[in-house]
């Protein structure tokens, strides 16, 4: 992969993986980074502003005082894309972190940089999911609200009981015992022809591209409901799809033992999406 990818950092672009943390290093040992995920493929890079300018309000939440704005993310993401072939399915990682400090970061320590690297697109197919035993942190006992590295340990030990039972993802539930969302994906489902959602309660990150999808499905005539889901009405659902950045619009096959068509809305939102993207994710001129 570091063949196929780029990082800007202190004003120049360097191709592959370069070092740029040492054990001493805050964000080595204590996880003080934020970080943002977007996408390029085909030359579109849809919705490209709101992760910029989400990467900031994540490093604001850290006590990061950025001292680059959204715009200039966005220019320099936009540069780094055309390094690649136009043709390339891209992933767009803007990041903050802390090099000094001792459990409390030097607040004056924080860097910037970008990383692009090159990875498909995932293909259209039901992926699959089941419970597990770890739930979503609260906001009081974790920085919810940020795209933060120190959260994802527990996404991983979500996925790794997922994939231990035979299943592509988990389906993770929020302190109070109903459905947040799947490990790396906003859930969606769907019955009698309605969507249904998780409302955002502040334990999970409510996604750019669930937001979108949202606001695209209601333009198209669809009724969105964000709301509390138990488990069982996951069960009961006609149809069950996810949503996220890397994966964008991908339909779920089975949950646990029950298992869903691929169904109409899933259809529509993944259909609705690229439209977007290819009508809305050109570069603008400066």
């Amino acid at each position: 992969m570091t063949a196929n990818s780029l990082t800007w950092h202190d004003g120049a672009w360097h191709e592959g993986n370069p070092p740029l943390l040492g054990p001493m290093d805050h964000s080595w040992w204590m996880a003080s980074t934020v970080f943002d995920g977007a996408r390029a493929f085909g030359g579109l890079a849809p919705d490209l502003d709101l992760h910029c300018a989400r990467v900031l309000r994540s490093a604001e939440t850290f006590g990061i005082a950025p001292e680059i704005d959204g715009p200039a993310i966005e220019a320099l993401c936009w540069e780094g894309i055309g390094r690649f072939d136009a043709r390339a399915e891209l992933y767009i990682r803007p990041m903050f972190y802390f090099t000094g400090g001792f459990v409390v970061p030097d607040y004056d320590a924080a860097r910037f940089l970008i990383t692009i690297f090159e990875s498909p697109l995932p293909p259209w197919r039901g992926l699959t999911a089941c419970l597990v035993p770890f739930s979503r942190p609260a906001p009081e006992t974790a920085p919810t609200h940020a795209k933060a590295s120190c959260l994802y340990p527990n996404v991983v030990r979500c996925m790794t009981a997922a994939r231990d039972k035979g299943f592509d993802t988990a389906m993770v539930l929020d302190p109070d015992g109903n459905v947040a969302e799947f490990a790396t994906n906003n859930l969606f489902m769907a019955k009698d022809g309605t969507v249904k959602t998780p409302a955002a309660n502040g334990c999970f990150l409510a996604g750019i591209t669930r937001s979108r999808v949202i606001a695209l499905l209601r333009g198209a005539g669809v009724r969105v409901e964000e709301t509390t889901l138990s488990v069982e009405d996951v069960m009961d659902a006609d149809e069950v799809f996810l949503t996220g950045n890397y994966s964008k619009v991908l339909p779920i096959s089975r949950v646990e033992e029950r298992e869903y068509p691929v169904g109409p809305m899933a259809e529509l939102a993944r259909k609705l999406y690229f439209e977007f993207a290819e009508r809305e994710g050109r570069r603008r001129a400066a």
